[in-house]
């Protein structure tokens, strides 16, 4: 088999819309110009929103569009227990704390901060608790059964990077939302602690796609700019993880009418939908700027 280029990662959480179709033809065309081979990776560590359904629909969708795999194609929800000893990984090296605040206990606590901690690509960015739990309480909390996240420190990562986080990089081969390209510094404090990990589950989309990008080998990793921030965190987890570090390249995003990028709920846009009102996969291709 030829070396790995790339993969094509959906959630199976609904039907493959338009956009997908763009994201994944982008992929697959990429590695079949270079000769090489585009992995199909399902990411279903959402077990309340992941149904097998979708996964079959998106067999289905990928095939109707002309693209091929290798088999067997990896499911994320059948390894949990590496992504735990990634974590764990982390954690030995006091790179990750337990939190027990709700989403509202820490919106609240931003609110409540003196001065303004900024905006993120998702939103306001929690930096961190003013003071860590001492032990005791924690055993308490633990002991009691309460729900935790696992968030990243950033203050932690910085103080055991030294001068290598600052130095923190990747190589951009597409552009970014402003137009990033080439040699871009990475900036994962844009993203504050991140969730990494949950009682319920110990992982994240960020600690699960960047283990399974090194474990496969993947060597070049294209997907949308919607995901671009995330790249700075993944390369400061690359970094931590002794992982390599692959080249990215970001792709623009498409856009309906209202000027909104395509979403799940959009069923008229689904591939199924537009299988079923007549489209062939040559139109689809067109309708999608390919």
């Amino acid at each position: 088999m030829s070396r790995i280029l790339t993969r094509f990662a959906p959630s199976p959480t609904g039907r493959l819309h338009l956009g997908h179709a763009f994201s994944a033809l982008t992929a697959f065309g990429a590695a079949r110009d270079a000769g090489r081979t585009c992995l199909l990776r399902i990411e279903d560590i959402d077990t309340t929103r992941c149904r097998p359904e979708f996964e079959e629909a998106i067999f289905e969708d990928l095939a109707w569009l002309g693209c091929d795999w290798p088999k067997p194609v990896r499911r994320q929800s059948a390894h949990l227990p590496e992504y735990a000893r990634a974590l764990d990984q982390l954690a030995g090296k006091g790179l990750v704390y337990r939190c027990f605040k709700t989403r509202k206990e820490i919106a609240e606590e931003i609110a409540r901060a003196p001065h303004q901690i900024g905006e993120g690509p998702d939103g306001a960015i929690y930096p961190g608790p003013a003071e860590p739990l001492s032990a005791d309480e924690e055993a308490a909390r633990m002991e009691a059964g309460e729900a935790f996240s696992w968030r990243l420190s950033v203050k932690a990562c910085r103080d055991h990077l030294g001068e290598g986080f600052d130095g923190l990089n990747f190589v951009e081969e597409g552009s970014g939302p402003d137009g990033e390209t080439g040699l871009v510094k990475a900036r994962p404090e844009t993203l504050g602690d991140v969730i990494l990990g949950r009682k319920d589950v110990g992982t994240s989309y960020h600690l699960a796609c960047v283990h399974d990008d090194a474990l496969q080998g993947v060597t070049h990793v294209i997907r949308g700019q919607d995901l671009f921030f995330a790249t700075h965190l993944h390369v400061l987890l690359q970094t931590l993880l002794g992982l390599p570090r692959p080249v990215y390249r970001h792709h623009r995003l498409l856009v309906g009418e209202d000027g909104k990028r395509f979403a799940k709920r959009d069923k008229s846009l689904t591939l199924q939908a537009l299988r079923e009102a007549g489209r062939t996969a040559a139109e689809v291709r067109a309708m999608a700027g390919l």
